[in-house]
């Protein structure tokens, strides 16, 4: 069963600045779970927005912040018209100076800023919450498990890339023995960010580390399938992931308060 859901826009307080921010809850007036959704490079937009609502939908508080805030307000830079030669390259080329000012360092120390917001918020129940990523939002996800152990119930990452970089003291692979959450992680089999010699060090890593892990392949589905308003949005793909996060959701979450 699915829940009319009430959409706002909030300001979430951080010690640089001020982080801009979509939320979707159910539109009842009670409070339910939480869980942090970390976007892509492309950030905060229209998608994501019906993103969380169809997530909320299912029983949850949903936070969705700009994490690229201090290069200013969403959206930082337009979404690409993919019709037009090199659009992909020419954002990316734009987009490099906001994504070099998000260092490794603060995107983490963001993330506390998040989770504090959902812990104060009279529409989420207390207790551990969950936490999505999307692309680099994916590997900031499992950085995170590792960094806010027990207050971090259910982790997911969808075509996140970069996950098992041996020389990245970065890498989330490294943070595996501090992850106490659950994780779900779906990989696309198309994907030259996240080939498949670093899916297997990333699970070896999770292994050895004794963490509750689901990691999957996608069979013909790219980087980015989950996004509809980019040329690799795969349908079934986007599909089958909101399924698979919504189990993991409510296998680790609770349903609704005491």
């Amino acid at each position: 069963m699915t829940l009319s859901v009430v959409f706002h826009t909030v300001d979430v307080p951080m010690p640089e600045g001020v982080a801009d921010a979509y939320v979707a809850r159910p539109d009842d007036g009670s409070a339910h779970p939480g869980v942090l959704f970390l976007s892509d490079a492309f950030g905060l937009r229209p998608w994501i927005r019906e993103m969380i609502e169809v997530i909320a939908a299912q029983g949850y508080t949903v936070l969705a912040p700009n994490i690229f805030y201090r290069s200013g307000t969403a959206p930082v830079l337009p979404m690409p018209d993919f019709a037009e030669p090199d659009a992909a390259a020419t954002f990316f080329a734009a987009h490099a100076p906001v994504r070099a000012a998000l260092t490794p360092e603060l995107s983490l120390r963001d993330v506390g800023g998040y989770l504090n917001w959902l812990s104060d918020s009279e529409h989420v129940i207390p207790g551990g919450v969950g936490i999505v990523g999307y692309c680099m939002g994916g590997r900031l996800a499992l950085r995170a498990a590792g960094e806010y152990g027990p207050g971090v119930a259910a982790t997911a990452s969808f075509h996140g890339g970069m996950l098992a970089v041996e020389e990245a003291p970065d890498s989330p692979h490294h943070a595996a023995d501090r992850i106490e959450a659950e994780l779900f992680i779906a990989h696309a089999d198309a994907d030259r960010s996240m080939p498949a010699d670093q899916i297997a060090v990333l699970d070896k890593a999770l292994e050895a580390a004794g963490v509750r892990y689901t990691s999957v392949t996608y069979p013909g589905a790219g980087h980015g399938f989950t996004m509809r308003d980019v040329p690799a949005y795969d349908d079934a793909a986007y599909r089958r992931h909101l399924g698979d996060l919504v189990e993991l959701l409510r296998r680790t979450l609770p349903a609704e308060a005491a």
